[in-house]
């Protein structure tokens, strides 16, 4: 099976070197056709392991395949890990990576119109987007496969890089090139506390290897360091690699460089937010699940982020007018429920959700772009509805991802949801009140956003520009057949899996189990205990809260965004002004960036300007080097009157130096 796992990893590797360094001579169809090939070969692979898993009782490989160094003992390796846990996620990862490959073909088959005419940089570009997302598709696969801190930190950073290459992939337009700076130094914030946390892991035991750390973590659990007057040791891990965790899956404070990554074209906005960096926080801290099972101080901090990112990341969709923007802060607010349901321990819960997401919000994110490209790529709302008509395919998909993502009754996110908001609702950490309180009020906001969007672009009048309103249809097959594939999971997914997933524990397997759940802080055991299929699930998910709130809010937005709209078009611009401050914080984000750019890039900027004018200009150039010059032309100055070009004078000196050096003589 060695060879199985590096072939799905290598597979797209491959392709991204060959349309990366020979697209020049292979050109578009050979750039695709080799890419789109590696990311097959890697998803046949990884459905076909995930199957063994199910359906073979497929043992776990936990070994490695090459060591880079042995140092002091420890060993540095590249090595794969492959259980239940990291089947499902290859398999999820290679698959929407697969469509969004295909879908590249037609978003991207104009792109050299996105460039200035005779730009070097614009050149070849289509090849070179295809060699960059077949290498973020092997950065994840590298990070979801490893089985050693050195090798996920290798995959952490990796996809950092490749996601700055493509958010700042139309390198012409200024807001593009500030989004990607932006995402690569806040994930440089989080990755800082990542890579503390590992450097913590190797001072206290030992070892980079996860079957080692976790076999020895309950022998730490009751260590102390000497900071803030004694932590945990584990405790300060678990909080460092959730710092990276946060940075990686947009939590609040280091969501901001989310919504700005909507500056790339849309089918890497999809790979990023559906099913491979954004989530690369939420597995990691589920594999690490040995080590947050012994600091309930850790798992508090996970529960209150998660939530507080979930509901106050979605009201912000509430006034976005770009449907980018709006899917992102979607993005923001489900990344939440999955962080909450790992600090409530609900790991499998948060996997769970993390998959079915995957899909409905790959499929909302294709089915946006969709529309742009039949849009001429105009992404505001307000320009748009009554599409329904003109692009039925990409009408009836953008619908099956909505109900999926605010949890309708037997759609993939249903399931999903109503597990998280149950198991938070049972936990008794510090801060589940809070946390349950908010996912329960953010059902009602994730209906409110998502159907404001649907109605305004797809009902309700046209208020697109005569031109763009007569050349409207549908995208081409290579567009809407991945919405189509993509929509049957996000119908279906949850149906089949939420049994196996919640209820069976079918992550553990055999001796080895990749999430560990403390007894005390199973939140899942009431649905096991009251588990009657999932017909009865939904049927008691009828009669809950979340249900309630989310048909109020698909009806609420029915009624303002479809029907009085049709009577009153501004409508959503009135409903605005009547929010007054409220919707000026929401509009304004409740001012994250402002403060990043006052306080951290002007101190920056600040900081640097002092440096130049105290350090470099008056201390370097000023007193060392101008004033070295200086001296040196003062003492010249004086030196010169020596040199008076008279006879007598210079046979005065002569004498008082010999009488000098006579007298020094005598002295000594």
């Amino acid at each position: 099976m060695e060879n199985v796992y590096l072939t799905i990893v290598l597979a797209p590797l491959l392709g991204a070197i060959v349309a990366g360094f020979f697209g020049g001579k292979i050109g578009r169809r050979g750039a695709h056709s080799v890419t789109i090939a590696g990311v097959a070969v890697s998803t046949g692979l990884s459905l076909w392991v995930l199957s063994r898993f199910i359906w073979e009782d497929e043992p776990v490989f936990n070994d490695a395949v090459y060591t880079w160094m042995v140092s002091d003992g420890m060993r540095f390796e590249i090595g794969f890990l492959v259980d239940k846990l990291t089947a499902l996620m290859i398999a999820t990862v290679s698959f929407v990576s697969l469509m969004v490959h295909v879908y590249t073909i037609g978003y991207m088959a104009d792109d050299e119109h996105n460039w200035p005419h005779g730009a070097l940089s614009g050149k070849n570009s289509y090849q070179r987007f295809f060699s960059y997302i077949s290498l973020f598709t092997f950065s994840m696969l590298m990070l979801v496969m490893s089985n050693n801190f050195l090798q996920l930190f290798f995959g952490w950073e990796a996809v950092g890089l490749v996601s700055y290459l493509l958010i700042g992939f139309w390198s012409n337009r200024e807001s593009a090139v500030f989004a990607n700076l932006k995402a690569f130094l806040v994930n440089r914030v989080g990755d800082f506390g990542f890579i503390l946390g590992i450097a913590a892991i190797a001072m206290f035991f030992g070892s980079m290897d996860y079957a080692e750390v976790f076999a020895r973590a309950p022998e730490l659990a009751d260590t102390q360091v000497a900071l803030f007057g004694g932590v945990s040791v584990l405790t300060l891990i678990c909080v460092l690699l959730f710092i990276g965790a946060m940075g990686k899956s947009a939590q609040v404070p280091l969501h901001v460089w989310l919504p700005d990554s909507m500056e790339g074209p849309t089918p890497i906005s999809a790979l990023i937010h559906a099913a491979t960096m954004v989530t690369a926080g939420v597995f990691m801290v589920a594999r690490m699940s040995p080590l947050y099972e012994l600091s309930e101080t850790a798992l508090s901090l996970v529960l209150i982020i998660g939530a507080t990112t979930a509901f106050f990341m979605g009201l912000i969709g509430l006034v976005q007018n770009d449907i980018k923007r709006v899917v992102a802060y979607s993005t923001l607010s489900q990344l939440g429920y999955m962080v909450t349901a790992l600090g409530a321990s609900a790991y499998a819960a948060g996997i769970f959700h993390l998959m079915t997401h995957a899909f409905f919000k790959a499929l909302l994110f294709l089915a946006a772009g969709s529309v742009i490209i039949a849009m001429h790529h105009k992404q505001d709302i307000r320009l748009m509805g009554g599409l329904r008509k003109y692009m039925p395919i990409t009408w009836v998909t953008a619908l099956i991802g909505s109900l999926a993502l605010i949890g309708f009754p037997g759609f993939s996110g249903f399931f999903s949801k109503d597990a998280i908001i149950e198991a938070v609702g049972a936990s008794h950490l510090f801060g589940s009140g809070y946390a349950s309180l908010l996912l329960t009020a953010g059902v009602l906001v994730t209906a409110l956003y998502s159907f404001r969007m649907y109605f305004i672009v797809f009902h309700g009048k046209e208020r697109m520009d005569e031109h763009t309103r007569h050349h409207l249809h549908e995208t081409p097959w290579v567009v809407t057949v991945p919405l189509i594939l993509l929509a049957i999971p996000s119908v279906f997914i949850g149906w089949y899996t939420v049994e196996p997933l919640l209820v069976n524990d079918w992550f553990a397997s055999g001796d080895w189990n990749p999430i560990l759940v403390a007894h005390e802080h199973d939140t899942l055991h009431h649905l096991r205990e009251h588990w009657h299929g999932q017909a009865a699930f939904v049927q008691h998910g009828l009669t809950a809260m979340p249900f309630y709130l989310a048909m109020t809010g698909l009806v609420l937005a029915a009624v303002v965004w479809w029907l009085i709209a049709s009577r009153n078009p501004k409508i959503d611009e009135q409903l605005q002004r009547l929010g007054g401050p409220v919707t000026r914080a929401l509009q304004n984000k409740y001012g994250f960036d402002d403060f990043n750019q006052r306080v951290f890039a002007g101190g920056g900027r600040s900081l640097g300007r002092a440096l130049w004018n105290g350090g470099d200009r008056a201390l370097i150039d000023g007193v060392i080097v101008n004033g070295s010059a200086k001296r040196v032309g003062a003492m010249a100055q004086r030196m010169r009157y020596l040199q008076t070009g008279y006879l007598y004078h210079y046979a005065i000196a002569m004498i008082v130096g010999l009488v000098a050096l006579l007298t020094l003589f005598v002295t000594f």
